[in-house]
């Protein structure tokens, strides 16, 4: 099962809140446990330096009297100068050294047994106690006091128990805190998701989302989204537009072919007719297939598209040559001192050429048209200009829509796809098609791609 969102923001707050609890609370631990260790020792050197004192002076007046140490301090002696009488007293001590020859030790009641003699002088640790080992001044005599060092344990104990309590506390508060502070956080995004859904459901792309702007994150993706569902929109339009007009251009050939089909076998004609009939069914039909391969190259995907070298002379001279070919009265030219070459498709590169000279060559009838070929700076422009009657920026604004034929002096036969064909494929190959015109300046299509 997948964990929302929230749920993983607040599991993550409260692992990040474990985790800085755990490392904080065992630096604590080392921190208090080396500073408890560190004043006991201190507390153990500072008894058994005030002991040792009180003891040398001891053993000072048991020399000058010739008195060996166990009959100057006695046990009795040895509990009161280490004050040790207390019941809960924390340190015991013991003498040790040679008389007669013999090791020899005095000690108070409850110094532990089983504490060997003749240590290294210095602090040390045996199991849970804490002892320091010193030499007494002017004798052979050592001084081992003792301290009790469960202490330290307990309070290791004590700290254990506090953060097994801790920990968990903390886990939950800060499971509970992130649960809390994701909920806020995430509700923009709810609302979000809310409002995109409703957009979806109700078709209506153009919607305002809720929170769209520059200030935040969430606000600049809901700013997008809302760009985006617009952009769609237009798509949209545009796909009914052009599904409209399609099915409007195509109807009409099939209609015509319909009723022509219909009118011939209706009665007898001689061959002479039918052959007209069928001159005039030819026609249509090539009309009809024009319009389909243009709605093909039209709708084709830019991912299907060929990255070929394809020479433009080539390309631009053909379509010269065709337009002559179909039209003799034309006054049709070629200027190109370079011979460039693009990475595309040549079939639609091919066709886009073709139309810009054959929509020049039938919209402006009588006029002198010229296809340039240059290539400066990395690009490669193809320019079709014709010296006729020219359109007003109205009809300019519009021309390169699929299916927009303007009336007037550039009306003429054709489906309307010939420029919004040029421009798609200019398009798909990383270019441009620019058209400019005025009335009496003639006509120029161009088409720029890069190198």
């Amino acid at each position: 099962m997948r964990l929302t969102l929230r749920l993983r923001l607040a599991l993550v707050s409260a692992l990040a809140t474990g985790v800085a609890v755990l490392l904080v609370a065992t630096g604590l631990f080392f921190a208090v446990n080396s500073f408890l260790r560190q004043a006991q020792v201190e507390r153990l050197l500072t008894t058994s330096a005030v002991i040792a004192v009180r003891l040398e002076a001891a053993l000072q007046r048991a020399q000058d009297r010739n008195w060996p140490f166990g009959v100057a301090i006695r046990q009795a002696d040895l509990e009161e100068l280490a004050g040790t009488r207390d019941e809960n007293r924390a340190f015991e001590v013991r003498i040790e050294g040679k008389q007669g020859g013999e090791d020899s030790e005095i000690h108070t009641t409850r110094f532990p047994a089983g504490v060997p003699l003749n240590l290294e002088e210095g602090v040390g640790v045996r199991g849970d106690q804490l002892l320091t080992v010193r030499a007494l001044r002017g004798s052979n005599l050592h001084l081992t006091v003792i301290s009790d060092a469960r202490a330290l344990d307990e309070s290791r104990k004590a700290f254990t128990r506090a953060l097994t309590w801790l920990l968990p506390l903390a886990l939950l508060l800060a499971l509970g805190v992130g649960w809390w502070v994701a909920g806020r956080l995430l509700r923009p995004v709810r609302t979000l998701e809310n409002a995109a859904r409703e957009v979806g459901e109700g078709a209506e792309l153009r919607r305002p989302l809720p929170g769209a702007g520059r200030d935040d994150e969430l606000s600049r993706l809901a700013l997008t989204l809302q760009g985006t569902f617009a952009r769609l929109a237009d798509a949209r339009d545009r796909e009914q537009a052009f599904m409209r007009a399609a099915a409007h251009d195509l109807r009409s050939p099939l209609a015509a072919l319909t009723a022509r089909v219909e009118g011939s076998l209706a009665r007898d004609r001689d061959p002479a007719r039918y052959r007209a009939d069928l001159q005039e069914i030819g026609t249509d039909l090539t009309r009809l297939s024009r319009l389909t391969n243009h709605l093909l190259l039209l709708a084709r995907d830019a991912s299907q598209v060929a990255h070929a070298p394809v020479p433009l002379r080539e390309l631009a001279a053909d379509a010269v040559d065709r337009a002559r070919e179909l039209a003799p009265e034309a006054d049709v030219d070629l200027v190109a001192r370079q011979s460039p070459t693009v990475l595309g498709d040549r079939v639609l590169l091919g066709q886009a050429v073709w139309n810009l000279t054959m929509n020049a060559v039938r919209h402006a009838p009588g006029a002198t048209v010229t296809v340039t070929l240059q290539a400066a700076d990395r690009w490669v422009t193809v320019a079709v200009h014709d010296d006729g009657p020219g359109v007003d920026g109205d009809v300019l604004a519009r021309l390169g829509e699929a299916f927009y034929r303007p009336d007037a002096s550039r009306s003429g036969e054709g489906h309307g796809l010939g420029l919004a064909l040029a421009r798609r494929v200019a398009e798909l190959h990383g270019g441009t098609l620019t058209l400019t015109s005025a009335p009496g300046q003639g006509f120029t299509a161009t088409l720029r791609l890069p190198t």
